[in-house]
Formats: structure tokens, sequence, C-alpha cells
């Protein structure tokens, strides 16, 4: 905050969800001054209501969107290589009944295409008769299915909130100035550059910065920032709300499920730690804080029970959290405000990138975490369009520390008893997970929990945050109330009841880590 308080940057970013996030992480490798805010947490919005998908949009070949499809796979390839523990291959179950859109064949032709223009940097697919597809997965109602198909993508082990904020952390370790919370009040165009208006929304301080350039990331909000700079655009942003139900766990394979809903939509069942995710929907909405309706989740139980073979159909009394959101998806600025104008099934997660030179500003719309690497270098070249220098080596914005750093931090986890089985998550060990939440801070841990052994146990019954880990949380993670633990830094919100969290005499424990009340558990 000392920082923002009359700072002068060479690259502003107002937004700090996935484009942001890697908007500040690429433009401060290359050797510019940034400053970043977000008015609430970041990724707090819609960056942290995905699938936990990092895929090529097979989908996407039903519009026959190749180019689309074709860069969204090499990303996906680029970040499994460059996240090897936190991004995952794992396969994909299609049951194909009388409600998907297209003949079994006609996928099956797809999904080779679909590997093909993926490099085949997945496992290659395989078509199954629906008594291997019950072989495979017995949980799967096979009773009107014409057949199965198995391909391959990737998902995040962690969270998604949790994944953007690598980059903002990755961002301040470059040199960047960051902070939640803090709202962007106005920006006023001057000679040099803007002269921004903030607003602690924690204290409620007043303040101003000033920059050579802006970058508009407000991901749904993109609109209302340019209209509020008097700025007109060649894009706009329409909304689909989404929807996740967290339920315990159906099938305990490391793979995902996936159907076609009796809108021809596809959704799955995706698992996460111990328990399995079933989503998405897709509404058309004009809102972009649309709650969760009782509709959305009556519909989604409905069609997960008619397509699993449960021992009970799922309640709502089953539901332990969910996810709401919307995605910002891009269509031409042609004068509508509405959705009627637009054919909504051939919008896609595609993001496109305007630029002001005059203005010195920058806006990106739409997008998706899969495509976040492109987002980031993208947004480079277009500060250089706007007459910013930088270096022309970057230095590394994204990925893991070498192998052989996480290879030694093994080491060191198993001399403390680290090398032991999580109970809930899916991985090898507790030094992994330890390993790509942090990364060589992780090696921090160890002389602590050498010091006192408590210090390797859960924090919270149950889970896989270690009371070690909360002194790097509070001193790295600019954790301002409690759900921003719980819900972005980690995904204990998600996987456990509100009241199971409530409950627990871990919670005073947390509190006091942070040095909050009683009553900030609400997010």
């Amino acid at each position: 905050m000392h920082r923002l308080n009359g700072g002068s940057f060479d690259v502003f970013v107002v937004g700090g969800g996935i484009n942001g996030a890697v908007s500040a992480a690429s433009l401060a490798a290359r050797g510019l001054s940034v400053g970043l805010v977000d008015r609430s947490d970041f990724a707090s919005f819609t960056s942290q209501e995905s699938s936990n998908l990092v895929w090529g949009g097979f989908k996407y070949l039903q519009n026959y969107e190749l180019p689309l499809v074709y860069k969204l796979c090499r990303s996906r390839n680029q970040l499994m290589n460059a996240y090897p523990t936190n991004i995952a291959p794992l396969p994909f179950l299609a049951t194909l009944d009388k409600t998907a859109p297209f003949p079994a064949w006609l996928a099956g032709i797809g999904s080779i295409a679909y590997w093909a223009i993926g490099a085949m940097a997945t496992d290659r697919p395989h078509f199954f008769r629906p008594a291997a597809v019950e072989k495979l997965e017995p949980l799967v109602n096979t009773s009107e299915a014409d057949a199965g198909l198995e391909y391959a993508d990737a998902y995040l082990r962690e969270n998604d909130a949790r994944f953007v904020w690598s980059f903002v952390r990755r961002a301040l370790d470059l040199g960047a100035t960051a902070a939640n919370y803090v709202r962007l009040q106005d920006a006023q165009r001057t000679d040099s550059g803007w002269t921004l208006h903030l607003v602690d929304e924690v204290s409620g301080q007043t303040f101003t910065a000033s920059a050579r350039s802006l970058v508009n990331a407000a991901g749904p909000f993109v609109d209302g920032l340019n209209q509020r700079m008097d700025v007109t655009t060649k894009h706009r942003i329409v909304y689909s709300k989404g929807i996740h139900l967290v339920v315990p766990q159906l099938n305990t394979s490391e793979r995902v499920l996936t159907f076609f809903d009796d809108t021809q939509r596809l959704f799955y069942v995706i698992p996460m730690a111990h328990r399995s995710v079933i989503g998405t929907t897709d509404t058309r909405t004009e809102n972009a804080n649309e709650p969760l309706s009782d509709e959305d989740v009556t519909f989604l139980l409905d069609q997960i029970n008619a397509r699993l073979d449960l021992p009970e159909p799922l309640t709502k009394d089953d539901v332990i959290s969910h996810r709401c959101g919307v995605r910002p998806l891009v269509v031409s600025n042609d004068g509508g405000t509405g959705h009627t104008e637009v054919d909504w099934t051939s919008l896609s997660r595609k993001h496109e990138m305007e630029v002001d030179v005059e203005r010195r500003l920058v806006t990106i719309f739409g997008g998706k975490l899969t495509d976040c690497l492109n987002v980031g270098d993208e947004v480079a070249d277009a500060i250089g369009e706007v007459g910013l220098a930088m270096a022309k080596h970057p230095e590394e914005w994204f990925g893991e520390p070498p192998e052989a750093d996480r290879e030694a931090f093994y080491r060191l986890a198993a001399s403390v008893g680290l090398d032991r089985a999580p109970e809930i998550e899916r991985a090898g060990s507790l030094a992994e997970v330890l390993w790509r939440r942090h990364g060589k801070h992780a090696s921090e841990l160890i002389p602590v929990i050498a010091a006192d052994p408590s210090m390797g146990e859960p924090v919270t019954k149950e889970s896989d945050v270690l009371r070690a880990e909360l002194a790097l949380y509070r001193d790295r993670e600019m954790v301002v109330h409690l759900d921003d633990f719980l819900r972005r830094r980690t995904k204990l919100r998600l996987i456990f009841s509100e009241n199971d969290l409530t409950t627990d005499p871990g919670m005073d424990e947390l509190r006091q880590a942070f040095s909050l009340s009683s009553g900030d558990l609400a997010g």
C-alpha cells in the first residue's frame, strides 16, 4: 500500500483475475514497473468459479473453431510441461447416448482429430462399447448408451484461484507492486499517461498513483470500466452463468466422467481431493452477480442422477459447497445491449485484445485459464505497441522451479516424515502437495517441522494444510479475510461444508495466525 500511494508505474493493471495476474507477471519479467490492484481479493470473481480443467476445448470442434482448439491445445501442453506437479493429464470418459448432439462415430473421429491437433501430447483416445464403459466405471448408467469415448486433457490439482495467485506472487517477486481490496475509483488521461484515484477498501483511505499506460483486465467488468473512461471499443462482453456442485466422492478413479445433459450441453463429474465436482451449466444472464438458484441445483442433480447408478439419488443435502459465476464471452460491439442478437451456442471462451495507442490503454476481453500464457505474451506485445520499451529477453514469468530443486526438497521432506501420503489429496506424498503450493519456499517448512513435529500435522481435521504452512500464507500471500485463505489460497471451503469448518477447533488457530476476528468467515 505504501508503494501504491503516490507511486509512478510504467503499466498499471486493473483486475486481479487470471488475465490481470498473467499480465502483471509477464510485464514485470520484461523489466517494466508494474502496479496491480483488485477491488476484492485476487481471483475472487470468475477466476475462482471454473471447472479446474486445463483443456484444449474438444467441444469447440463442433463449431469448427480449429484455430482456437489448436491454440488452446498448445497452451495446455505448455502449461503441463511448466507445472508438472500442479497440472496433471487425466482421462475423460464420455458416455454417448440419445442426448448427444452427434452420432458416436463422429465423436470418435473428432477425438482423433483433437488428439492430433494437440500434437499427440496426451494419451490417445479409445472407443468403447457400453459394456466396456460399465466395466471401466461401474457407476455409469449405460442402459441408453450407444458407446463410450475416452480421451485425455488436464486439470489443476490445487484450485483455480490459487493458480491465479501464483502469477500474482511471481509478479511481486519480479518487482511488481500489487494489492488486493483496492478499488480504482477514477482514471484520468494526462499528457504523460494516467492519473489513478484509488480507494483502500479495508481502511477507506483514498490516494493517487500515476502510470504511463493502463491495462483493463477487469474480466466481466471491462465494459463498465471503459465506459467510465469514455473509451469506445470494437468488442464487448456478454455473460453466461455456470455452476458446479461439490458432493461426496462418486467415483474413486482419477477420471473425469463426461455426459451430455438434456439440453445437449456437456457436463462433468470432476475429481477434487476426496470429493466430486458436478458441472457446469450454461445460462444466459445480463447480471454479472447472478446468484445460485434452486433451479440450478435441481437441474444438475436431476441430470447426474439419471446418468449414474447411485445407491441413493443425490439430493440438495449432499451438496457440500458450490461454485457459481459468469463467463465473460466476447462479441462484436455493434450497438446491441442484450443477448438477443447473439448466436449463443456459437460463443466460445476465446479472448480479444484491443490497443488504444493514443490513450496508451490495453483492454483484454474474455479468455479462460487454459489460454493464460498466450494472454501474458500478447499483453506484452500490446504494451510495446503503445511505445514502452521492454527487455528483449524477459526473465521466466511462469512455471515451477527446476526438477533438481524439487527432488532436493523431496529428500529433505522425507527426513521429517513428509513422504507420507496425504489423507485427502490425490498425490503421492505431502511433500508433493507442499511443493506445488509453495515451490522453493516449501523448504522453509523443514526446519520448523524438525524443531516441532506437531507443526507437520493438519491445522484442521482431515485436511492437508499443515500448521507449519500458516507462516508462509501469512507473510507471503496477502490474506486479508479468512475466506481469502479458505476459498482461494486453499480449497478448504470447497471440500468441507461451512458447518464443518465453523465447528473445527483449528479455526481458532487460523484466525490467530492471520490476526482475524471470530466473525470473519463470511466471503
